[in-house]
């Protein structure tokens, strides 16, 4: 039975035509099989006994043995309830499961390759999008991406807008997706531009995770048409499914029933109420599918006891044995899927595009969706008012009043230090959802991410700071020279590059908010106290912490970018003393500038280095 459901204004001639290209027939049919798979992995749990508190590893399986076989023009549904391992199943389909994996999975016959790794999409269960771009921007950016260089710039970007037009995303193709505080487009439209992403490339092999969750019936309805539609056109495409409707069951070619684990069913949905009941289990009212199917696989009947739950579960897995096992797996090895692999698959490398095209393209896109939370309006309000009442507070503050000065300028060090370093802090932890999902799809390399968000970044996160000296300088009454002016510019610039080094790494580590927090306020209190301004008589023990104290090598800087050594300041009625035999800059000295920038320099590198090769743990498998 096949609906036909309208996704949304009929598209142009040209546009059609390029996206019946896409929709009509995939390039390479895969038959995928998977056999005996097993999934385990290692819990901890704790035993308190009468000496203490000791830790037991434990393996749990998660899947046990689950066997099935999906063709070309085949859509599958895997149902279960929660917990029942549907997400795991399709995630080691995707190969993007590490761990204890055993069984076998194989492609046209053969083991996960980068030629399959091309020809396959894989839409997550959460829609991990760019709030601030719009609909036509991230399928551009996408194809841009993905798309392999035999096809022009120019050709990519009119499949991506054919691919927009065939999904019914016309009429809102020019609005910005959004978030979850960021208003933009509706769930079915954010959902389908995630599954555009997928099938811009043309994919043999379709996996979704929860297409249709949190989607009303007739948008689901809708999703899972176009689905059958792909299906139809060669691909072969396997979804995770929680509670489908009665219209949507009837749409599957095939179901996969698990229950805790271990398969219950597989075959075709339209015989799944024939097989219980040959079994024992037949509906007792007219109702969905689906529903019956979920019921039990829960083990539920009326006014079951847990008891009974369990026995209801382990009968049918024991159908399962007896029924249904070793057929199928007579009917896998009757199905020939060998394909011999040709001369183009072996030179298929694991990347669509160069390092440099990789490099231009996430800088476009990033400077797009980050300059809207750089120049935020509350950002740039609270830098601005913070200058103001900075300037007023230190109001033409000049040598006379010595202490003041050097007071502004260490404050200087210690809000353009804290103020990016949590910023920074911020980065990685909320890039994570998106940075695993577009690695695993082999979108780019690692060094051309890293190196476009260090590029995009940094010339946006200079400007605030430009703007708070600029206005405090000249109020508080600093050096009134331009030499002067742009030298402690420059010191305060490269604070902020190196507080803002220290974020990135401290993010990439922990990639927590809450413990990177934490732990930036203890790093950060700690360069400040030891910045040679608080402190001047520390214990030698403990002496060492300003050697790697950011504040105290800024401080010297600003210092020497406004006194001289044979400057001279009023140190009394009527006698001038050297500004450098101040107790307070004595004992940072205005020597050595040299130091203090290599030092810096060090760190700011040395920062960078370990936020990239911690950000090389974050999910990817190979």
């Amino acid at each position: 039975m096949r609906t036909e459901v309208q996704l949304g204004p009929m598209p142009n001639k040209a546009d059609y035509e390029e996206a019946q290209c896409i929709f009509g027939g995939a390039n390479r049919p895969v038959t995928l099989k998977f056999e005996d798979v097993v999934y385990k992995i290692n819990i901890n749990k704790s035993s308190y006994l009468s000496c203490g508190c000791t830790g037991n590893q434990q393996t749990k399986m998660i899947l046990k043995g689950v066997t099935g076989v999906v063709l070309p023009r085949e859509m599958m549904a895997m149902l279960g309830p929660s917990g029942s391992g549907k997400t795991t199943l399709l995630t080691a389909l995707g190969g993007r499961l590490g761990g204890k994996l055993l069984g076998t999975i194989t492609y046209n016959g053969r083991p996960l390759s980068n030629a399959m790794k091309r020809n396959m999409g894989f839409v997550t269960q959460d829609d991990v999008l760019y709030p601030h771009l719009t609909v036509t921007e991230t399928l551009v950016f996408t194809a841009l991406l993905r798309l392999p260089n035999s096809l022009t710039k120019e050709e990519k970007e009119k499949q991506a807008k054919a691919v927009l037009a065939q999904l019914g995303l016309t009429k809102c193709k020019d609005n910005i997706v959004g978030g979850q505080f960021v208003r933009g487009v509706s769930g079915g439209e954010r959902r389908r531009v995630s599954i555009g992403q997928e099938i811009l490339i043309n994919p043999s092999l379709l996996l979704l995770d929860e297409p249709t969750s949190g989607l009303d019936s007739t948008t689901a309805q809708r999703i899972v048409s176009m689905l059958m539609e792909l299906a139809q056109g060669g691909r072969t495409v396997v979804m995770t499914i929680h509670q489908p409707s009665n219209m949507i069951f009837s749409m599957v070619h095939k179901v996969l029933l698990l229950s805790e684990g271990h398969p219950i069913y597989f075959g075709a949905g339209s015989d799944a109420l024939e097989y219980f009941k040959r079994v024992g289990h037949a509906p007792c009212v007219p109702m969905n599918p689906a529903d019956f199917l979920l019921d039990l696989a829960n083990g539920i009947s009326f006014n079951d006891s847990e008891e009974r739950r369990m026995a209801v579960k382990e009968a049918l897995i024991s159908a399962y044995d007896h029924n249904l096992r070793n057929k199928l797996k007579e009917d896998l090895k009757k199905i020939n899927s060998q394909r011999q692999e040709s001369s183009d698959d072996k030179k298929i490398g694991r990347w669509s595009t160069t390092w440099w095209q990789q490099f231009t393209v996430l800088l476009r896109r990033g400077v797009k969706e980050r300059r809207h939370e750089t120049f935020s309006g509350l950002k740039s309000f609270q830098v601005l008012v913070s200058s103001v009442i900075t300037g007023l507070l230190w109001w033409q503050s000049d040598i006379a009043h010595l202490q003041d000065q050097i007071g502004l300028l260490f404050f200087y060090t210690v809000f353009w230090a804290f103020f990016p370093l949590f910023q920074a802090m911020l980065t990685f932890p909320q890039e994570r959802a998106m940075l695993t999902k577009e690695r695993s799809s082999g979108m780019y390399r690692l060094s051309s991410y890293f190196m476009a968000r260090m590029a995009g970044d940094m010339p946006m996160e200079l400007v605030l700071p430009t703007c708070f000296l600029t206005i405090t300088y000249w109020m508080a009454g600093l050096q009134p020279t331009a030499a002067s002016y742009f030298m402690t510019l420059s010191v305060l610039l490269f604070t902020v590059v190196v507080a803002q080094s220290l974020g990135l790494a401290l993010g990439a580590l922990v990639m927590d908010l809450k413990s990177a927090t934490t732990l930036g306020s203890v790093i950060m209190l700690t360069f400040m106290l030891a910045g040679g301004y608080y402190v001047q008589h520390v214990a030698v023990f403990i002496a060492w912490v300003r050697y790697i104290s950011i504040s105290q090598y800024s401080y010297k800087l600003l210092l020497a970018s406004q006194y001289s050594a044979g400057e001279m300041y009023p140190c009394g009625s009527s006698s001038l003393c050297p500004v450098s035999e101040f107790p307070s800059i004595k004992l940072v000295g205005l020597d050595n500038v040299g130091i203090s920038i290599i030092a810096l320099l060090i760190m700011t590198v040395g920062y960078r280095l370990i936020a990239y090769f911690a950000l090389m743990r974050v999910g990817v498998i190979s």
